[in-house]
């Protein structure tokens, strides 16, 4: 069935986690490990077989080709993706009391090299796109972003998961009205519960959810930790309780649940305007059971290292 082979294009933020660590000689230093919301996406829906592709401005440096040969070794395609000869994005994290602050390196990057007017075709080869993420918080890069959903919406399924990151927001009022535009134009949202009452406001969880159908999305995907998830339609609404697992840490939980509800989506032949607008409950269950699958791996492990389908 030839659907199971058209491409889910990943369009987000890779970038460079410089993490803190202490050598054998007991200097700290800085590890560098690649990271980003949308590049775990990409990386946990390559390793689960969908033979993903990601979009996003690539640095031609060392750290740029780290990013690409990390996408490789997951099978993820960066074969749309421009190669600048721009820096990396770099965050530098420091812990305090088991918190991480960030210190980001991202001026004339890479990452925020994308323009509007200077965004790929996209051949038929993509069946669905996926957004979110930092990369849609501010500036030329993030319009880009916004541009080319805006353009492939009509013609092919949609998903975006804003993963918002307040602090990198400068401009509340033009990222709510940038995001509330994506989401109105995306077939599939998802954001947690902390996320939704933080765009949406102090509402119940169903009529904050309603509110997003009601401007054009066809399924809305509510996560809240360890509880679980609910999938939202106009007809109704199906909750999936989370994996039970001893936690590690949390980084890349929610990145690699997109990629288990996408990936059942796409092995069920469901990633079409016709099947998303008309999916039932048994369907949306199935995904959301294979997100939560996926994430209770990722969350039973340090750090954002996604399941293959064979771990599951």
């Amino acid at each position: 069935m030839e659907w199971r082979y058209k491409m889910i294009l990943c369009c987000g933020e890779a970038l460079i986690d410089m993490l803190p660590r202490e050598t054998t000689q007991g200097e700290q230093a800085f590890a560098p490990y690649a990271g980003g919301a949308v590049f775990n996406t990409a990386i946990a829906l390559g390793r689960l077989g969908a033979a993903p592709g990601f979009f996003c401005g690539l640095s031609q440096d060392l750290f740029g080709e780290l990013l690409v040969e990390t996408l490789a070794a997951s099978d993820v395609s960066t074969d749309l993706a421009p190669r600048p000869d721009l820096p990396t994005t770099l965050a530098f994290v420091k812990l305090e009391n088991g918190q991480a602050t960030y210190t980001f390196y991202d001026k004339d990057t890479a990452l925020t090299s994308l323009r509007a007017g200077a965004l790929p075709a996209i051949g038929d080869d993509v069946r669905a796109m996926f957004f979110g993420g930092i990369s849609l918080a501010e500036g030329p890069s993030a319009e880009a972003f916004e541009a080319l959903l805006t353009r492939e919406a009509a013609s092919r399924v949609t998903m975006i998961d804003p993963n918002i990151r307040p602090s990198f927001i400068k401009d509340r009022d033009a990222y709510v009205a940038r995001i509330r535009r994506m989401m109105a134009l995306s077939d599939v949202v998802k954001l947690s519960d902390e996320d939704l009452a933080w765009l949406e406001g102090a509402d119940d969880l169903e009529a904050m959810a309603k509110a997003i159908l009601a401007r054009g999305t066809k399924l809305v995907l509510i996560t809240q930790g360890a509880e679980g998830a609910t999938g939202f339609t106009a007809s109704g609404a199906v909750f999936v309780p989370s994996e039970k697992v001893t936690v590690v840490d949390t980084v890349g939980a929610g990145d690699t649940f997109n990629a288990g509800v996408l990936y059942a989506l796409q092995e069920a032949g469901l990633l079409t305007k016709e099947a998303i607008a008309g999916i039932g409950e048994a369907e949306i269950k199935a995904a959301l059971s294979m997100g939560a699958r996926c994430a209770a791996v990722t969350v039973s492990r340090a750090g954002a290292n996604p399941p293959r389908l064979s771990e599951l």
